[in-house]
């Protein structure tokens, strides 16, 4: 056996062959160069043995990045930091809506509108020319857990009572209006057969291929807050109970660390992590 012939065990539970490519791929895209990767790599090597879980090769691999660069090591957990947007999920709809600003929508979280039946709590509106998305964002703290069929099922009758009291209403005939889901893990594949065969939008972290969830916080650099690694939990809930989401709201104004009641001999040293996560970003184009 190679050190790549052998499998992982994934979260879910479920064996895989592992994947080298992916893992360098995973350490490349957070601004690493190929030497530190070799590096990284040769010193992950004793872990490579069958049936090792994945969340311990990723757990070893972040403290070695974390020796490197923290704001490598940060962009490296963004799963685990969409993770953190909870417990309630809130925190996630204000994410999703600033993923949605800058695609060029406007939004609105939490409306409660009008079905042709009964009211709804829509988590977020984003409209931009004719187009119209109410948006339903499952969150989970647990990222094994799935969205099922009944997810979609369930949404799509919540939007098609909206949309038709909305078609009625003055305003939005010849608008287009379109149903989405957005989770933080994944769909089963019956939930993505269901969307797709009535025109439900899905995004979840890895789909659609190459324009995932993960894609777009890549493309757009809107890393959460829960990325910072000179936050602890603490201050992270204080931000996210403040709607401080993005890493760039506290790069761009310090002074929304000194709103929280963060330590101010800590504030300093946050505010520096921010801007570089935004300046590596920035000067890897």
């Amino acid at each position: 056996m190679t050190k790549e012939d052998f499998e992982v065990i994934k979260a879910s539970g479920d064996r895989e062959p592992f994947n080298m490519d992916k893992l360098r791929r995973s350490l490349a895209r957070n601004g690493i160069s190929d030497g530190e990767i070799d590096d990284i790599l040769r010193e992950l090597n004793p872990l490579f043995r069958d049936g090792v879980t994945t969340q311990k090769i990723y757990r070893e691999a972040y403290r070695l990045l974390r020796k490197r660069s923290a704001r490598a090591a940060g962009r490296y957990k963004l799963k685990e930091a969409i993770l953190e947007l909870g417990p309630t999920g809130y925190p996630f709809e204000r994410f999703i809506s600033e993923i949605m600003i800058h695609l060029g929508f406007e939004t609105e979280v939490g409306s409660v509108v009008q079905g042709d039946c009964v009211k709804h709590e829509i988590d977020v509106i984003a409209h931009k020319d004719d187009q119209y998305f109410l948006v339903e964002c499952k969150f989970h703290n647990r990222k094994e857990n799935r969205c099922n069929v009944q997810v979609p099922l369930y949404i799509q009758s919540r939007f098609l009572d909206v949309k038709k009291n909305w078609t009625s209403q003055p305003g939005h005939e010849g608008h287009k209006h379109t149903g989405y889901v957005v989770t933080n893990t994944r769909f089963t594949d019956d939930a993505l057969t269901y969307a797709n065969c009535i025109g439900l939008r899905l995004l979840s972290w890895d789909y659609p291929a190459k324009n995932g969830l993960k894609d777009h916080i890549s493309r757009l650099n809107l890393h959460p807050v829960t990325c910072l690694n000179s936050l602890a939990k603490a201050e992270k809930d204080k931000l996210l109970n403040n709607d401080v989401v993005l890493v760039q709201q506290i790069a761009r104004d310090q002074k929304i660390l000194d709103k929280t009641g963060i330590d101010k001999r800590k504030i300093n040293r946050i505010y520096k992590e921010a801007q570089e996560i935004i300046r590596e970003k920035e000067n890897s184009k």
